[in-house]
Order: structure tokens, then C-alpha cells, then sequence
């Protein structure tokens, strides 16, 4: 594990990765921008400091020793919504997929640009910021929905009167959707609106498919049948039209 103390931003990053190259590269470059950088080389170590340090973000390889980055991202998501962003091969479509689907916020594929994974990193700690900041505001502007009560304050949902566990960019993704409630979205109005980058392939969007299935399973009564989040045949997505009571 290496720490760097120029923490201009107060900004905490976890890399794991058992490539020693790629981590040195990565210290070295999100250092430089002001980020506190520190690192594992495994699965087992990772959780250990995750758990020690506390860190804003994970920057989580799949394959390693000990656990692999599945198992990680797994673990974490049992205590915490930390923003992670997952790093895959080129060709490991299923990887890409599961990662999303245990809980990833976001993915890169291998070779990538470290400029890349910079405007990533910014793009949700920004939205991570949001969540901190309005936390701390009292409720108001309360919405009932159905069974869902959703407040855009303090970015909190309940089901039936019982909170609902979302990350930061399944709030977002949810918030985007009933800002239009009734009207369509495109997966690549949706990537760019809550993921902050343009789809440069057709896969990029299957990040926003499996966030929509996340939502769907916490959210819906019978998410195989969805009443509130719909898909837009050759479209998107939209949030069914019903009407709000705010409060």
C-alpha cells in the first residue's frame, strides 16, 4: 500500500490491482491532480484498507489473487454505497455486466486512457459530492408516488414506507427519470445525463440496461412486470406517468 499526502481535494482513492505497473501508474497520475492515492494488490487487501481507511472510491480490477474483484465489489456493497468504478479486458463482456449487476457504478476497459479514468473519477465523486451536501439539508420537497416515497433533498426513497438503499447513481438515474415522468429517454441521453460521457460503442449503454435492472428490483413490486419503470421500444427508458403528491 502506498499513501500520498498532496490532498488538495480531501479526495481519498483506493486502486486495486495486482499489476504493480498499472498501480504505480495510476498513484503517480491521480497524485499529481491532487488526489490521496492508496493501493492493494488483492482482494483480501483491498477490503482490509477499504475498511481501515475509508476511502471515496474504489478503482477495482477483476482479476486477482486472494479475491478477485467481484467478490470485492460484493463485500462492499453489503455495508457500503461507495462509488466504484471496475476495470475489465477488452473482450469480457459478461465481466463488464456482472460487475454492474453486483454493484458497480461504472466501468473501464483495458487499455484505457488515464485521462479517461480521470473525467470518470471526477464525474462521480461530483455526484457523490450532491448526495453529501443535500444530506445535510432538512426535508421538504417530498414526493409520493405510488407506494414510493421519494425525497429529492435528502435523496432518499421509501418503499411502503421503508427506505430503500440506493447509490448515488441509482438516485440519479431515478431522479432523471421521473424529471420527464411519462416521456422517454434514450440510453445515450441517460449515459450522458447521469454518467457525464457519450457512448463511443453500443455496449457502453448496457451500463445504464443494468442500472435500470437495479432499480427495477428495488423498486418494483414485480420487476419482470414493471409498473413504474418502462421501456421504450427502440427508445429507453421512462418513469410510468401517475400523479405526484408533494408534501
Amino acid at each position: 500500500m502506498q499513501n500520498n499526502n498532496n490532498n488538495k481535494n480531501n479526495k481519498t482513492i483506493l486502486i486495486v490491482d495486482d499489476e504493480a505497473s498499472m498501480r504505480r501508474l495510476l498513484e503517480y497520475r491521480l497524485s499529481i491532480i491532487g488526489y490521496n492515492v492508496i493501493s492493494a494488490s488483492d482482494g483480501e487487501e483491498a477490503l482490509n484498507i477499504f475498511r481501515k481507511e475509508h476511502p471515496n472510491l474504489i478503482v477495482l480490477d477483476i482479476m486477482m489473487p486472494k479475491l478477485d474483484g467481484f467478490g470485492v465489489c460484493q463485500e462492499i456493497r453489503k455495508e457500503s454505497d461507495i462509488p466504484i468504478i471496475m476495470l475489465t479486458g477488452l473482450g469480457d463482456i459478461v465481466d463488464r455486466i456482472t460487475g454492474l449487476e453486483l454493484g458497480a457504478d461504472d466501468y473501464l476497459v483495458k487499455p484505457f486512457s488515464p485521462k479517461e479514468l480521470e473525467a470518470r473519477i471526477k464525474s462521480v465523486l461530483r455526484r457523490s459530492d450532491r448526495m453529501t451536501v443535500n444530506s445535510n439539508i432538512p426535508t421538504s420537497g417530498i414526493n409520493q408516488i405510488g407506494f414510493l416515497t421519494i425525497d429529492t433533498n435528502r435523496r432518499q426513497v421509501y418503499k411502503n414506507n421503508e427506505r430503500v438503499r440506493l447509490t448515488g447513481i441509482e438516485f440519479c438515474l431515478l431522479e432523471l427519470l421521473i424529471s420527464r415522468a411519462g416521456s422517454p429517454f434514450s440510453r445515450a441521453v441517460i449515459l450522458q445525463k447521469v454518467w457525464g460521457y457519450t457512448p463511443e460503442r453500443h455496449i457502453d449503454t448496457r451500463v445504464v440496461d443494468v442500472h435500470i435492472s437495479r432499480l427495477r428490483a428495488k423498486l418494483e413490486d414485480d420487476p419482470s412486470n414493471p409498473d413504474l419503470i418502462l421501456t421504450a421500444r427502440g427508445t429507453g427508458y421512462l418513469f410510468q406517468r401517475i400523479t405526484q403528491i408533494n408534501q
